[in-house]
């Protein structure tokens, strides 16, 4: 039996990156977020209290069957709905985050040329990138510095790694 009411429902799943928290409307995945997030349970938090565990809801059962196909490098894309709470800006640069191609990786000011700003737009793209609600799925692991190194990440750069090293031991630029 799935819910199918907008009211916000959770569910967790264990995985080799440790507990993620999966939140719904129900009629879409609103967000994806490691244990601790930014060394906070605030989502967490936020869901166990104001939202209804639903392990059983179809969307969610989806999510957790998507995810275990990635981490059994059986799936490499997701058609998952989404529905990310963000500004205009953010949206554009989650949705160019989803053009990296799995097992590929991008620099902030490659995103940032994509999307047309100006010099010094690949900070805006860092913390629209760092803002992302829905990890892995957008994929902001992906996300590196333009000299190939590891920048920072909301689940820690060992996880960022982790992700990487899944999708391609050796990841190219995209």
């Amino acid at each position: 039996m799935g819910v199918t009411t907008t009211t916000p429902i959770w569910s967790v799943l264990d995985s080799p990156v440790g507990e993620l928290l999966l939140t719904s409307d129900s009629l879409a995945l609103t967000g994806l977020y490691f244990s601790p997030h930014r060394g906070t349970h605030g989502p967490w938090d936020r869901y166990q209290t104001e939202g209804t565990r639903a392990d059983d809801a179809p969307l969610l059962r989806s999510v957790v069957e998507q995810l275990t196909e990635y981490f059994g490098r059986e799936r490499t894309e997701f058609t998952i709905p989404l529905n990310a709470a963000g500004s205009g800006f953010q949206h554009r640069v989650w949705d160019q985050l989803r053009t990296i191609p799995y097992g590929q990786t991008a620099s902030y000011g490659g995103i940032a040329g994509q999307l047309g700003l100006p010099p010094g737009g690949s900070r805006a793209v860092g913390l629209a990138n760092g803002s992302n609600p829905i990890s892995i799925i957008v994929p902001c692991h992906r996300v590196i510095g333009s000299d190939g190194s590891l920048t920072g990440y909301g689940g820690g750069l060992d996880r960022k790694r982790y992700l990487l090293d899944l999708e391609s031991p050796r990841a190219t630029l995209f």
